[in-house]
């Protein structure tokens, strides 16, 4: 997946921008990204800014999110507080300037959607919680989490009548394969030619 620190820097502004200070942290931050990214790879075949991601113990962080937020903060376009937050302590960000126009519709789509389950439906604790799902749950510690992994996020329930409809196709299919292993014509194949020969003749 090809990174771009660019579009990278321009989406943390679209979610600072898009969020109160207090709806959101350092957790919430890499998680809209990573759930933003992979949705994206999912509809696409592409993420958003090609970050890299990794297991941590809580959910997955992007690899290039600190240096980032260094040079935002050290260009003047984003402001980077320590806050206290029931007596922990909470990064807050503020977004200075507006985002460059680098993100697409599409992707500011999809960022909406993703600010606001992560940043106005949960927690940290709940968000942290919930991405510990399938494909964190599949690496070790410190391991990157592929975008192809990110097929693992949607449910595969299958319904009943897919099942039936799959096993009705499965036997049409072995019942031709079979035919045409063996070289046997199907009976009304065969009648329908002498039925035509005969009609030459």
């Amino acid at each position: 997946m090809q990174f771009d620190r660019d579009k990278l820097k321009s989406a943390i502004l679209y979610i600072c921008k898009s969020c109160r200070a207090d709806d959101l942290g350092a957790v919430k931050l890499h998680k809209v990204l990573y759930f933003a990214d992979m949705i994206r790879y999912i509809q696409a075949g592409n993420a958003i800014t090609g970050s890299t991601y990794r297991k941590r113990p809580l959910g997955p962080t992007c690899d290039q999110l600190l240096s980032a937020l260094r040079e935002l903060e050290a260009s003047g376009q984003l402001k980077i507080a320590s806050v206290d937050y029931f007596g922990y302590v909470k990064k807050q960000y503020t977004a200075v300037n507006d985002p460059e126009p680098r993100l697409s519709f599409d992707e500011k789509v999809i960022l909406d959607e993703v600010i606001d389950f992560v940043c106005r439906n949960n927690t940290a604790k709940t968000i942290s919680e919930f991405s510990h799902l399938s494909p964190w749950e599949l690496a070790e510690y410190g391991e990157v989490l592929p975008y192809t992994s990110s097929f693992r996020l949607i449910p595969n329930q299958v319904s009943e009548e897919a099942m039936e409809w799959a096993s009705t196709e499965e036997g049409a299919i072995e019942a031709r394969r079979r035919y045409e292993r063996v070289g046997v014509v199907p009976f009304r194949d065969f009648r329908g030619r002498v039925l035509e020969r005969l009609g030459k003749e």
